[in-house]
């Protein structure tokens, strides 16, 4: 009798048939595939996708699972015809924006080690003859790009699976997900039989929405059209190809007017982005009957009219298509988000609900496998947070979030996006008590999951002209001075040698309450949390394998309730997980209803105890310690903590109290000359102290002593999540390390994602960067070997060039502490 898990897999499209193939592949051979459409091709997305599979982009994770699924692919066949035809991709320039951006492109595919290289005019041409010369400036090449035929994957990957033993049924539309005492117990289909399961997988793609409403899950996806023609032949393409064979070009990006291109024999075929957004209902598309290659639920009536703009276009770009015709054509449903990354997880409430959305060819296998590791293992190998379908806040699941940006998303796909670049709408959505304020000192705002997020204030540009020349920072080049102002430089300079408020109400803060309270937490992270009542640590939540799932402050706020500094939601739904049945603890989602303003610099004292009666002293409230006073009659919490190596606290009160907290601060911080300070000063402080960004400079992939934060595992504790993976492991057993970096010429600011050069070869990518004004040069910091020290060399790929830095002992201000402490 087997041991596995019953699984069952709703769809049976590329997602489906992948995460078959990979969980029998693992042993899991109890298992059964059910589709509302017919074997092999159902109608869904998959059916009529055109499988271009593009690896390189700036998510190293999503690069990761479309590489898997090239590697993947291009082992696959069905006797002598092909699943995965390697003719590479040629992603062309036609403005000097997008050239610049294809370096960029290429600095990403170095990072994630895709070979690709951006080649001129010429090369194009000789690449993919259909051009029109003198419409390009270049091009970005990479050669394991390729075309996947999609439906032949699935029909080979059926096979597979079904002669490890699972069962694929089609024309099966599951109607209901069975659940005893919150755990899925089965699905019923529409024949009225039960299928028993322990594990329910919905791949539905576009449909993901309604299966998830089975069990209450929201899923945050939105169905739009995508219109795909084919030309008659093309003389030029007569006699290059044949049946078996289909394309021999690399498949064309010419994202300056959102299109793409591929060969179907001697026709091509010929992707829009440029329309307005299509969404699709459901519930008025066809019914399941019989599926062909040119009519499914999932093929849309072709709208010429939206298209005509684009074919004018096309016929700029590739003359060959000057006296050719449309043939044929169709709007193609596919899944979007408000993000534009794929939904991965188990339901918040259902044991063994699992969703796998959102996910195209391009990434289908990588997504596949990922899912088949966290099901089989408990932990995928690649890391998944920005795929972690919990990533979204509450606001981000509305159906009208959703709908709006999505459809934004489907606008900017081929967009040159700037990392900073916030959305435009909805805006305004979840704002600080500080909000009125910060609008009245001028902020810039950024976005981040909702969220208005002060950048810097335009009320202290005045400040700009009074900085000492040491902190005067140097022009930048036009892409790294967007979204970025030297106003952030004064604001530096006032946390540093006077004081400034950061509104931190943005972070997600957690009540972790209960008897059952400590010895939960203890359990979940790397320190100590039996420490008495007042304290504050930084800690480690770690997976099974020794990864950092994240990092968190712990504040013991009384005997039973602590207050938990976490990344954002994924950790809200892990504590929900782990928390014991028996009630014991509590957890609550106290972001909202809570603010914090960070006081820091060298006069904070000066400006916050003459507000109280209580002791803000070194020695009445010493460092990583809390105390419940009152501002000016506020009741508050204050802790002494700084992510900005200066003196100061993090002050927490309720809502209802932000504004006055603020009005108080700001009013009695005059005559010292308090500043507002925005995250652009914030970010730069930061990293001139070494503190890490969790999801940036560090994720599951990385360990504690890799990412230079085993200070914060505690070699007295035991038994935690990760424990066991500790063993033998500390800063000099490690083979890479997060290696500060400063830049030689002190005025080349990277952004990110860069990769790194150690004597002319690629060795590694940048996590975070900034100027650092206190220091007065850019710092980036870098996975690097760990063999280099202070002092090597190396070399920054930004855009078209090679900057040079250096590796630097961190952290790069105050190492002694002294600044904090005082």
């Amino acid at each position: 009798m087997s041991t596995t898990p019953r699984v069952v897999v709703i769809g049976a499209g590329i997602v489906g048939a992948n995460l078959a193939d990979e969980l029998t592949a693992r042993g899991w051979t109890r298992l059964t595939v059910l589709d509302q459409g017919p074997l092999p091709l159902t109608g869904g997305s998959t059916s009529h996708a055109p499988g271009l599979v593009y690896q390189t982009g700036p998510s190293k994770t999503m690069t990761a699972f479309a590489t898997y699924t090239m590697e993947k692919f291009t082992g696959l066949s069905d006797g002598d015809a092909w699943c995965f035809n390697q003719v590479g991709g040629l992603e062309v320039a036609t403005t000097p924006e997008r050239l610049a951006d294809l370096h960029r492109k290429q600095g990403w595919a170095t990072s994630w080690g895709v070979p690709g290289e951006v080649v001129g005019p010429d090369r194009c041409v000789e690449l993919h003859p259909l051009l029109d010369r003198d419409q390009v400036l270049g091009g970005f090449h990479t050669p394991t790009d390729g075309l996947a035929k999609a439906s032949r994957a699935v029909a080979v990957l059926i096979s597979r699976a079904e002669a490890r033993g699972a069962q694929f049924r089609g024309s099966t539309r599951v109607v209901e997900v069975l659940q005893d005492s919150g755990r899925v117990t089965g699905v019923r289909t529409d024949a009225g039989d039960v299928v028993p399961a322990d594990i329910v997988v919905s791949c539905a793609g576009f449909w993901g929405r309604e299966v998830g409403a089975l069990v209450g899950m929201k899923v945050p996806l939105l169905p739009l059209a995508h219109q795909y023609v084919r030309t008659g032949q093309l003389p030029e393409l007569a006699g290059r190809n044949d049946d078996v064979i289909e394309a021999r070009l690399p498949i064309l990006r010419h994202q300056d007017n959102d299109l793409y291109y591929r060969e179907h024999n001697d026709c091509l075929g010929i992707g829009s982005y440029a329309h307005r957004p299509m969404p699709a209902s459901v519930s008025e598309l066809p019914e399941n009957g019989e599926v062909t290659d040119d009519a499914m639920p999932s093929m849309l009536p072709f709208t010429e009219e939206d298209f005509l703009p684009s074919w004018e276009h096309s016929r700029t770009l590739l003359p060959a298509l000057r006296d050719a015709k449309i043939e044929t054509g169709f709007n193609g449903v596919f899944s979007f988000t408000p993000d534009g990354g794929p939904l991965i997880g188990e339901s918040a409430d259902v044991a063994g609900f699992w969703i796998a959305e959102a996910v195209w060819v391009t990434h289908s296998a990588g997504v596949a496998r990922a899912v088949a590791q966290l099901l089989v293992d408990g932990r995928s190998e690649i890391e998944l947070h920005g795929c972690n379908v919990h990533r979204f806040e509450e606001i981000e699941t509305a159906d009208a979030y959703v709908a709006e940006t999505s459809q934004r998303n489907f606008v900017e796909i081929y967009d040159v996006r700037h990392p900073l670049e916030p959305r435009l709408s909805p805006r305004d959505v979840r704002v600080s008590p500080f909000h009125a304020r910060q609008k009245e000192l001028g902020a810039f705002f950024l976005e981040a999951h909702g969220w208005e997020r002060p950048h810097w204030y335009e009320a202290n540009a005045r400040l700009v002209k009074d900085l000492p020349q040491e902190w005067q920072a140097p022009s930048r080049d036009a892409w790294s001075a967007k979204f970025h102002s030297p106003i952030a430089a004064a604001e530096a300079w006032k946390t540093r040698t006077a004081v400034a408020m950061y509104d931190m109400t943005p972070l997600k803060r957690i009540e972790v309450s209960g008897p059952g309270a400590v010895a939960f937490l203890q359990r979940l992270t790397t320190g100590k949390m039996d420490k008495s009542v007042g304290s504050v640590t930084y800690t480690l939540a770690l997976d099974e394998a020794g990864g950092i799932r994240s990092d968190l402050t712990v504040a013991r706020l009384s005997e039973d309730v602590l207050q938990v500094g976490a990344n954002g939601n994924i950790d809200l739904d892990y504590f929900r997980r782990q928390a014991p049945a028996d009630g014991s603890v509590r957890l609550r989602d106290i972001t909202g209803g809570t603010c914090c303003v960070g006081v820091w610099g060298p006069l904070a004292r000066d400006l916050v105890q003459p507000l109280s009666d209580d002791d803000f002293s070194h020695e009445g409230l010493k460092y990583f310690r809390l105390r419940h006073a009152h501002l000016g009659g506020i009741p508050v919490t204050a802790m002494r903590l700084s992510y900005v190596g200066e003196l100061g606290w993090e002050i927490y009160t309720s809502a209802e109290y932000g504004q006055r907290l603020w009005d108080l601060l700001w009013e009695a911080g005059q005559p010292l000359g308090v500043i507002a300070g925005g995250r652009a000063a914030f970010n730069s402080l930061r990293l001139e102290k070494g503190y890490r960004a969790w999801g940036t400079d560090m994720t599951t992939e990385h360990n504690p002593y890799e990412a230079g934060i085993g200070f914060a595992v505690s070699k007295k504790k035991e038994g935690y999540v990760g424990y066991d993976r500790m063993a033998g492991l500390s800063a000099e057993t490690v083979s890479r390390r997060l290696t500060c970096l400063t830049v030689d010429d002190g005025r080349s600011v990277v952004l990110g994602s860069e990769p790194v050069f150690v004597g002319g070869v690629p060795a590694g990518y940048v996590t975070s960067a900034a100027f650092g004004h206190t220091v007065g040069r850019p710092i980036a910091y870098a996975w690097l070997p760990s063999t280099l020290t202070p002092g090597n060399a190396v070399e920054i790929q930004y855009f078209d060039r090679r900057v040079k830095a250096t590796v630097a002992a961190e952290p790069l201000v105050d190492p002694e502490m002294t600044r904090i402490r005082r």
